[in-house]
C-alpha cells in the first residue's frame, strides 16, 4: 500500500476540517435561528398574558371558573393554534387548561422562569412545557389578582404542541432545502479551492522532492536550484535555498574526495616507484656479492656494500616518512601547543646538518629580522618541518649551493623562509608538490619522497599552509608562517 503524499494528507485533513466546520456552522445557524424565532415570538407576545388576565373573568367569589377558563382558552387557541394557555395558582399548580385529554404531562410549573420574565430578564426566557415531561419553551406570563391580592398566573406557551407538529411535517420544506443546498455548495467550493491552493502551495515542494530524488554528486542540479533568494521568501523557498547550499557542499566534498582519491592513487604509484628503485638496486648488489664473492676484490666488495647500505637507508627513510604521514592523516595526532623561541630551534636544526652540508660543499646561514617574538606551536612538529625542508634542500641541490633560513615578523605571525641557490624546481612538478610523493629530479638517486607532504600536513594541523615562492633562476624558496604566542 503506497503512502499518501504530503499534499494528499493536507487535502484529506482540510476536507475533514471543512466538513466538520460546515456541519457545526449549520448546527449553529439552526440553533441561532431557533433562538431568534423564540426571542421574536416572546417579544411580540409579551403583553398577551397580561391582556388575558386583565380582560377575562377568570375568578369569582367562589374561586376559579374552570368553564369560563376553558371556553376562553379554546377561543384563543382557535385564533392562534401555536399558543397554549394555562392558569396557575400561587404555587405553580395548573388549575385551568384547554389541553386534550392525556396531553398534559405536568401538573405544576416552575415559577422561577416566570419571575425572571416578569423582572425584565433578557429574552428569550424558557419555562416548563406542561405538555412535555422535560422540554422548555418560551412563554408569556402575567399575575392574576383578586381584590388586590395575588391569586395566580396566566401562563401562555407561545410555540406549542401544534406548532411543533407542523414544523416537523415541514422540516424538508423549500427554505430548509435551500439552506442545506447553499451550505453544501459553499462547502464544496471551499473544498475545491482548498485542494487547488494546497496543490499550488506544495508544487515547489514536489519539484524540490523530484530534484532530491534525482540529485547527482556532480552538483549540477544543486547549481540549478541556486536562484536569487531574499529574506522575504516563504518556508519552501528557504528550504530550496538550504538544499541548494547543501547540494553545492556535497558536490564540493565529492570533488574533494575524488581529488584525494586520485592523490592517493598517485601517492601509491610514486611510493611504489620510489621503493622499487632502491630495492632493485639493493637486491642487485646483494645478489652480486653473493654470486661473485670469491672473484671480487676488497675494494669492489666495500663499494657494493656502501651502495647497498645507501639504498637501504633510502628505503628506511621512505618507510619512516610513510608511517609518519599515515599517523598525521589518521587524525589521532594533534599538535601540543607551547610557546618557544623560533631562532633557538632553527639554530639547533642547522647544527644537525652542518656536517652533511660541509660534505657536499654547501653553506648554511640564518637571517633573523629583529624584533622577533616567540611563537606558539608544537615544538617537535615544527622541528620536523625544518628538518624535512633542510634535508630536501641539501640532498637536491648541487655542491657550492647556499641554503638560508630567514625569519621575519608579521602582524600576529612569524614568517619562515627556507631557500637555496640551486637550479630550482621544474614547472611541471610544482602543482602537486605538497599533495603527493613527487620526484624533484628524475633518476633513482633523486627522490623527493614524502617529506614535503608531511610538512604540509603538519602545518595544516597548525592552521597554516606552505607555499613555494616564485624566484625564477634563483633556486627554490619555501615559506610558511606560525602564530605569535
Amino acid at each position: 500500500m503506497s503512502r499518501l503524499t504530503l499534499a494528499q494528507r493536507l487535502s484529506a485533513v482540510f476536507a475533514v476540517l471543512l466538513l466538520a466546520c460546515s456541519g457545526i456552522s449549520v448546527g449553529l445557524q439552526i440553533h441561532s435561528s431557533a433562538r431568534h424565532e423564540q426571542a421574536v415570538a416572546q417579544q411580540l407576545s409579551a403583553g398577551l398574558a397580561a391582556h388575558i388576565a386583565g380582560t377575562a373573568q377568570l375568578m369569582d367569589a367562589g374561586g376559579w371558573r374552570p368553564d369560563a377558563v376553558r371556553d376562553l382558552f379554546d377561543k384563543l387557541m382557535a385564533v392562534n393554534p401555536s399558543v397554549e394557555v394555562y392558569l396557575l395558582d400561587n404555587d405553580g399548580r395548573i388549575v385551568g387548561n384547554a389541553a386534550p385529554p392525556g396531553h398534559l404531562k405536568r401538573q405544576q410549573v416552575d415559577l422561577a422562569p416566570i419571575r425572571r420574565l416578569l423582572a425584565g430578564a433578557s429574552l428569550p426566557v424558557e419555562g416548563d412545557d406542561p405538555r412535555s415531561a422535560d422540554a422548555a419553551k418560551v412563554f408569556s406570563a402575567a399575575p392574576v389578582r383578586v381584590d388586590g391580592r395575588p391569586a395566580g398566573y396566566v401562563y401562555v406557551i407561545l410555540l406549542g404542541e401544534t406548532r411543533d407538529a407542523l414544523a416537523a411535517r415541514l422540516a424538508d420544506d423549500e427554505v430548509l432545502r435551500t439552506t442545506l443546498w447553499a451550505t453544501a455548495i459553499v462547502a464544496l467550493l471551499g473544498l475545491l479551492m482548498g485542494l487547488l491552493a494546497f496543490r499550488l502551495i506544495t508544487r515547489p515542494l514536489r519539484a524540490l522532492t523530484e530534484t532530491v530524488r534525482g540529485f547527482d554528486a556532480n552538483g549540477e542540479q544543486a547549481a540549478a536550484l541556486a536562484g536569487p533568494t531574499d529574506d522575504g521568501g516563504d518556508d519552501i523557498a528557504v528550504l530550496r535555498a538550504a538544499f541548494a547550499q547543501m547540494g553545492r557542499r556535497i558536490a564540493e566534498q565529492w570533488r574533494e574526495l575524488t581529488r584525494q582519491d586520485q592523490q592517493r592513487r598517485d601517492l601509491v604509484a610514486n611510493i611504489s616507484h620510489d621503493l622499487r628503485t632502491p630495492l632493485t638496486s639493493l637486491h642487485g648488489y646483494l645478489e652480486t656479492l653473493r654470486l661473485k664473492d670469491d672473484s671480487l676484490s676488497i675494494e669492489d666488495r666495500q663499494r657494493y656494500l656502501d651502495i647497498a647500505l645507501a639504498q637501504s637507508g633510502k628505503v628506511g627513510r621512505l618507510a619512516q616518512e610513510l608511517f609518519e604521514l599515515a599517523r598525521l592523516e589518521s587524525g589521532l595526532v594533534q599538535p601540543e601547543l607551547e610557546s618557544f623561541s623560533l631562532p633557538d630551534l632553527v639554530q639547533d636544526v642547522l647544527q644537525k646538518f652542518e656536517l652533511a652540508a660541509e660534505a657536499r660543499q654547501q653553506r648554511l646561514s640564518v637571517e633573523i629580522a629583529p624584533p622577533l617574538p616567540g611563537v606558539r606551536a608544537d615544538l617537535g612538529m615544527i622541528e620536523r618541518v625544518l628538518t624535512n625542508l633542510l634535508d630536501n634542500a641539501i640532498r637536491h641541490t648541487p655542491a657550492g649551493t647556499e641554503i638560508a633560513v630567514n625569519l621575519r615578523s608579521l602582524p600576529d605571525r612569524v614568517e619562515v623562509e627556507v631557500s637555496d641557490t640551486g637550479p630550482g624546481i621544474p614547472a611541471g612538478l610544482r602543482d602537486g608538490l605538497f599533495l603527493r610523493a613527487s620526484r624533484l629530479l628524475r633518476g633513482a638517486q633523486h627522490s623527493g619522497g614524502l617529506g614535503l607532504v608531511v610538512v604540509q600536513r603538519i602545518l595544516q594541523l597548525h592552521g597554516g599552509e606552505i607555499r613555494l615562492a616564485e624566484r625564477p633562476g634563483k633556486g627554490a624558496a619555501f615559506l610558511f608562517t606560525l602564530p605569535v604566542g
